[in-house]
């Protein structure tokens, strides 16, 4: 008997519970400890938009390899600390160190061959000259004869056929002279031309040298600065191609924040912006630094930068939400920024709680912050506002509202 007593006693609580909890959802009772409430009243709001974001590293450096090539040894584990010029990757470099000796064997080849050109140049030259000067002399000294043959036939000690011949001699050395000079003109510009050739096919070959011993300093993948190694290729033995990325490192102490929004906000954003950037509790100011000129799919990327970028309560790869502001609105009515507002301004059914009792009332909304709506009408200064999902009571117009 007794245990048929406590039966019906547990089977009567049961029910009593269940239905108090079937009325609580189903009926028009609401408590007042289990709403979000809040007053409207007066103050500026930061108009904003929203767009969602991902914290990445401020300062991070993707190193490819320059050449097709295959890994030989890794050094690094991701996740590592890393000091400027620690290696990182050992790449197979043969092939490129056999074109390097080759070439610089080519321009020891080719220096010999300028020096060569220039000793070989400087010579003819040189010889020519002597030959110009030597014909010089000649000129002279005929000349000095046709004068004194000019002397000696003006005192009638001379003939005539000896001055020609004086003439004859004298105007034939000055031609063969001015032909002299125009060849050494010729071969100094003859020189310059075919040193300048050979010069600049070193300067080329010297270029190549450069480019090969560039490709050998960057084939041996070192850190390019102190910070954390957050990707690297451990597949020993496999093939890379030129321009394969082998290892990213990354500055975790300062972040980033990459940011997409639709495309109907384009206007809203602006190099400069002033942004907030929320996460869990932490809320942090910052900057809007770049927007994409494009759209891509309906989206605009852009970045911002938070004021603290090394603040700790942000981590790489962590999700964010960011509030672009835009403009600054003063002394309006406003309430507190919640889920009941998803689709922007507008006319939205609000609950209005007053002597115990929630009222259903259309409310017209304006701009918004992260923190804040605009009240443009439907509500006052002062009334109190449930903020709570209120969606399952979408058919109600007023509900009871009960102290505890």
């Amino acid at each position: 008997m007794l245990k048929r007593l406590l039966r019906l006693a547990v089977t009567g609580t049961a029910a009593t519970a269940a239905l108090l909890i079937l009325s609580r959802v189903l009926g028009n009772d609401l408590h007042e400890n289990e709403l979000f409430i809040r007053k409207v009243d007066r103050g500026p709001i930061e108009i904003s938009v929203s767009a969602s974001g991902k914290l990445m590293p401020l300062q991070e450096e993707i190193i490819v390899t320059p050449i097709n090539t295959r890994i030989l040894e890794v050094y690094k584990n991701p996740g590592d600390s890393v000091d400027e010029g620690d290696p990182l990757l050992k790449l197979e470099l043969a092939s490129v160190e056999t074109e390097y000796r080759q070439k610089l064997d080519e321009r020891e080849m080719m220096k010999s061959k300028l020096e060569q050109a220039r000793v070989r140049l400087n010579g003819t030259i040189s010889e020519l000259e002597m030959q110009r000067r030597v014909k010089s002399m000649q000129a002279k000294q005929l000349y000095t004869d046709l004068q004194d043959e000019r002397y000696l036939d003006s005192i009638g000690a001379g003939t005539p056929d000896k001055i020609r011949r004086a003439e004859l001699n004298y105007e034939e050395t000055k031609l063969e002279l001015q032909l002299l000079e125009q060849k050494i003109e010729n071969e100094h510009k003859n020189a310059r031309a075919e040193l300048r050739v050979q010069e600049l096919e070193l300067g080329i070959l010297d270029k190549t040298l450069e480019e090969k011993a560039r490709l050998l300093k960057d084939a041996r993948i070192l850190s390019p600065r102190k910070a954390t190694l957050t990707f690297i290729n451990r597949q020993i033995g496999s093939q890379v191609p030129q321009g394969t990325q082998v290892a990213v490192v990354s500055d975790l102490t300062r972040l980033k924040v990459d940011c997409e929004i639709g495309d109907r906000h384009r206007e809203k954003l602006s190099v400069g912006a002033k942004a907030v950037i929320k996460t869990g509790d932490t809320e942090l100011r910052g900057t809007v630094v770049t927007v994409t000129p494009s759209v891509t799919n309906g989206i605009v990327y852009f970045t911002v930068v938070p004021d603290e970028a090394d603040h700790p309560g942000l981590r790489s790869g962590l999700s964010v939400d960011i509030h672009v502001l835009y403009g600054l609105r003063q002394n309006v009515l406003r309430i507190p920024n919640g889920t009941f507002f998803k689709y922007g301004p507008g006319l939205y059914d609000l609950w209005i709680v007053r002597e115990g009792r929630a009222e259903k009332r259309e409310v017209s909304l304006g701009e918004s912050s992260y923190e804040y709506v605009e009240i443009t009408d439907g509500l006052n200064e002062g009334d109190r506002v449930i903020l709570s999902d209120m969606e399952r009571y979408k058919d109600k117009q007023t509900l009871k509202i009960r102290k505890n």
